[in-house]
């Protein structure tokens, strides 16, 4: 309500020096062509005239819609064009009725029109600037260096001068084009490159840094961020391209650089028509509904105007959280929440008959690997045969789509989970390559940011604790990814499943934890190794130095999205893979403690690490 007042009240203020504006044009105009004043009624017809023309065009080209802190260059065309307009209907309307000096009148009148409408509207800006001018020196401002001379760079200088609310001082702009030194944007100097960012925050006594280059590669960034680090200035970050095009390149905009920004490439982005296509009006179910990667799924399927969506979570607590969430932002969704096992046989047929879904996703799943290595037994139940139950359910009921949540630790495994994985992999390609009925296929990809056991959240907590900050091996390298991406990816998959195949998401650079541990204490405002320490433990039962993507015998075939790919299928003897599954069963719930064995004879690239 008070946003309104504002409004109205400015388009009314506005208004009424429009007003006073053209009323002093056409008087000015009058005395500068007849040389005095003579009231007439004629003369008030021109009046009324020109002032209800003037305000038509003003009105047309929405020159009471603009804001008084960001009047440029479009504004001023605006008010010029419709000046124009003006004089052209008065021009039209001289030669129809032959009114002499009529021409002469409306352009002496448009050219004060004009300088009047711009000095009003350029009014706040001018008197915000001329006021930061005086004050700059006497104030004690924020010292900022500006990293980017581009467009991005130029606006955020120009807010920076032209608002009061903000107590900023660009004092220097870095860029990289050795073409840009010593010019100047808006009296601030390109001063150097990238690399001299130290020695300029030095000279210019720099408080704070930000990078305003929204189209730079995340790599880019990084480079970047790890020069600003060198010194103890905050540094922040405009967020992206699309904060230019809609002309949102302001201080509302910074924010605070986040470890996402660090990953050294772009985030992979899909096709939402294709996601749109195929789950709108469709029943929906997401198994592990209540985690990390399901939930978010739920989220975004939630968007996507599905018939009904189902999420099934063995935790309640989880599920809870979620369908609450979804209920107070999506009041019109269809929304089931069943708490059950994935191993209970009995109860995912008694779902899948009873919802019939056409498009499953299968999120749920043990996936800490440490807690594996120790109860392999419960890997190889939940993972292997809760997955098992689900597929054969997907089958059998007619489901149009289902999607296997897999992981780069399926390939040439060195731990439970990967192992249970891989089988899962095995499980959906032999299934997805007899169903008349549904298209199965995996999803494969690395550590994502911010889940349940990430490396992020244990990082953060150990960090709020006052450290030690633990890395198992300072060498130790791993995929990484975003929760969005990766449920973009799994999302993705599922409008191009043609049955039985393995997607791929081509994730750039491997990262190194130890250096992840270094730029998240950096972005807490701590120095490593001063505020806190990095500790390396050692490896951890079942952990490999580095994941792979692909195995020996795969290779990959490029999709539309470019960044997703599709794993050659390897050949599976399917006899063997079902007895020794049946054995599998049997000896997972007899508690076997021979349960790693067992596994190398579905997964012969299984490689089984002794507990440390």
């Amino acid at each position: 309500m008070k946003k309104n007042y504002t409004k109205v009240k400015d388009i009314l203020l506005l208004v009424a020096c429009d007003f006073v504006a053209i009323t002093l044009s056409l008087l000015f105009a009058y005395l500068i062509v007849n040389g005095r004043f003579t009231l007439s009624l004629e003369l008030l017809w021109v009046y009324l005239i020109e002032l209800g023309t003037f305000f038509t065009f003003f009105s047309l080209f929405r020159l009471y819609s603009i804001v008084f802190t960001s009047v440029g260059i479009i504004d001023t065309l605006k008010i010029i064009g419709a000046n124009i307009c003006v004089l052209a209907i008065s021009a039209l309307f001289s030669v129809i009725f032959k009114v002499e000096g009529n021409i002469r009148f409306s352009i002496i009148c448009g050219v004060f029109v004009t300088l009047f409408a711009l000095a009003i509207r350029f009014s706040k800006r001018l008197y915000v600037s001329i006021k930061y001018s005086i004050t700059k020196q006497f104030k004690d401002r924020v010292r900022v260096m500006i990293v980017g001379g581009g467009d991005a760079g130029a606006m955020l200088i120009r807010e920076i001068q032209t608002t009061d609310k903000i107590d900023y001082l660009p004092v220097c702009v870095i860029d990289d084009d050795p073409a840009k030194k010593g010019r100047t944007i808006n009296n601030v100097k390109i001063v150097g490159d990238t690399e001299e960012i130290p020695k300029y925050v030095g000279k210019y006594s720099v408080d704070e840094i930000i990078i305003a280059i929204p189209t730079a590669k995340r790599s880019d960034i990084a480079r970047i961020y790890a020069i600003c680090k060198k010194t103890d200035c905050k540094v922040k970050t405009l967020p992206g391209i699309y904060q230019i095009v809609a002309g949102d390149a302001t201080v509302s905009a910074l924010r605070e650089v986040r470890i996402t920004d660090l990953l050294g490439r772009d985030q992979v982005r899909v096709n939402l028509d294709e996601i749109m296509g195929y789950i709108e009006n469709q029943v929906v179910l997401v198994t592990g509904g209540g985690g990390s990667i399901g939930s978010e799924l739920c989220r975004q399927i939630a968007t996507r105007n599905p018939k009904t969506l189902i999420i099934l979570d063995i935790y309640e607590n989880n599920a809870y959280d979620i369908e609450q969430e979804l209920k107070r932002q999506h009041k019109d969704l269809h929304l089931i929440t069943l708490i059950a096992s994935l191993r209970d046989k009995g109860k995912m047929e008694d779902v899948f008959k009873k919802y019939k879904p056409a498009i499953v996703f299968n999120a749920a799943a043990h996936k800490h690997v440490p807690l594996m290595e120790t109860s392999p037994n419960e890997a190889v139940k939940n993972n292997v045969f809760g997955t098992l139950n689900v597929a054969r359910c997907a089958d059998k009921y007619g489901a149009k789509t289902f999607v296997q949540i897999s992981t780069d630790k399926a390939v040439n495994p060195t731990n439970v989970m990967g192992a249970t994985k891989r089988i899962c992999e095995m499980i959906i390609q032999t299934i997805g390559r007899h169903s008349k009925n549904t298209n199965f296929v995996a999803v494969r990809f690395g550590n994502v940011l911010g889940s349940n056991g990430s490396v992020i959240p244990l990082f953060e907590k150990q960090i709020a604790e006052g450290g030690p900050v633990t890395v198992t091996h300072k060498d130790i390298i791993r995929y990484f990814m975003t929760i969005p991406e990766a449920v973009s990816l799994v999302l993705q998959a599922g409008a191009y499943a043609k049955g039985g195949q393995i997607f791929v998401l081509d994730m750039g650079e491997p990262v190194k934890i130890y250096d992840l541990a270094v730029n998240l204490i950096k972005l807490s405002g701590l120095e490593p190794g001063v505020d806190i320490d990095i500790v390396c433990t050692g490896l951890r039962p079942g952990e490999k130095l580095y994941e792979e993507r692909l195995m020996d015998e795969e290779g990959l075939q490029k999709t539309a999205n470019g960044l997703i790919n599709i794993a050659r299928p390897l050949k599976i003897d399917e006899d063997s893979l079902w007895t020794t599954l049946d054995e599998l069963y049997k000896a997972a719930y007899a508690e076997t403690d021979n349960m790693k064995e067992l596994l190398t004879q579905l997964v012969p690239t299984y490689k089984i690490t002794e507990n440390l």
